[in-house]
């Protein structure tokens, strides 16, 4: 609905986080200390990367990687950014640029 929703959408998903770091602050460095609460991070922890990995195999993977050339690609992304460290912000600009280029040329 225009800049309204986007504005209602994005503090929608942002204050939450927002609020639990302002109620938590004053309490942290008990927290912190507590082998419950560093346990329950741990859950979180894992938790958060099955939700990206997920993320990543779909639709990112199964949309995206149709081709062999379109593997090449995404591995080469991938070694710039872990073994190159390349920023990320390059990365992505390179990919988006190669992929025009690939399409204009298809």
């Amino acid at each position: 609905n225009g800049w309204l929703g986007g504005t209602i959408a994005l503090v929608s998903i942002f204050a939450p986080s927002f609020l639990l770091i302002a109620g938590t602050a004053p309490f942290w460095e008990r927290l912190r200390r507590s082998a419950r609460m560093q346990a329950a991070l741990a859950g979180v922890n894992a938790a958060v990367v099955g939700l990206l990995l997920a993320a990543l195999y779909h639709p990112v993977w199964t949309d995206t990687i149709v081709a062999p050339r379109d593997l090449a690609a995404a591995l080469v992304a991938y070694v710039a950014l872990v073994f190159w460290r390349v920023p990320p912000w390059a990365v992505v600009i390179a990919s988006a640029t190669l992929g025009w280029v690939l399409g204009m040329a298809a």
